[in-house]
C-alpha cells in the first residue's frame, strides 16, 4: 500500500487502483476493448494486472485512453502520442522536483538568512510597460 493510499480517507478512492475489468474500462473511455489491449501492447496506457495476469484499470487509466482517443482524432500517431506521455510525464516529475527544492531552499533561507543580499538580488527590475505608438 502506498502512503498516499495510508493517508486516504476510507471513502476516498484512490484514482490509481486498478479497480475496472477491461470490458467496463473500454465502457467507460468509449473505445472497443480490443483497442485497450493494443495501446497496452504499444506500453500508451498500462493497466494493474491481478495475480492471473487479468487487466484492472484505474481511473487515471481511462483518463489517460481518453486522452489517447483524444490526441488520435486529432491526427496524432501512436508513436507522437507515446512520446507526448513521455514528455508531459517528464515534465510533471520535474515541477515536482521543482517544488521540494523550493521548498528546501525556503527552509534553508528562513533557518540561515544572509547578513547582506549582494545588489543584484535586492534591487529586482519590474518590468516596465511598453507603449506601442504607430508612426504616421
Amino acid at each position: 500500500m502506498s502512503d498516499q493510499s495510508k493517508n486516504r480517507e476510507p471513502h476516498e478512492i484512490d484514482d490509481e487502483a486498478g479497480l475496472y475489468v477491461i470490458s467496463v474500462a473500454a465502457e467507460l473511455s468509449g473505445l472497443h476493448p480490443q483497442t485497450l489491449r493494443q495501446y497496452d501492447r504499444l506500453g500508451l496506457v498500462s493497466p494493474n494486472r491481478t495475480e492471473g495476469r487479468n487487466r484492472r484499470y484505474s481511473l487515471r487509466d481511462i483518463a489517460s485512453l481518453r486522452m489517447v482517443q483524444r490526441l488520435t482524432g486529432e491526427g496524432i500517431n501512436h508513436a507522437g502520442i507515446k512520446r507526448i506521455i513521455e514528455l508531459e510525464t517528464a515534465m510533471a516529475n520535474m515541477a515536482i522536483e521543482v517544488a521540494q527544492l523550493r521548498i528546501e531552499v525556503d527552509a534553508l533561507l528562513q533557518d540561515n538568512p544572509p547578513k547582506t543580499l549582494p545588489k543584484k538580488l535586492t534591487e529586482r527590475k519590474k518590468p516596465g510597460v511598453i507603449v506601442y505608438e504607430e508612426e504616421n
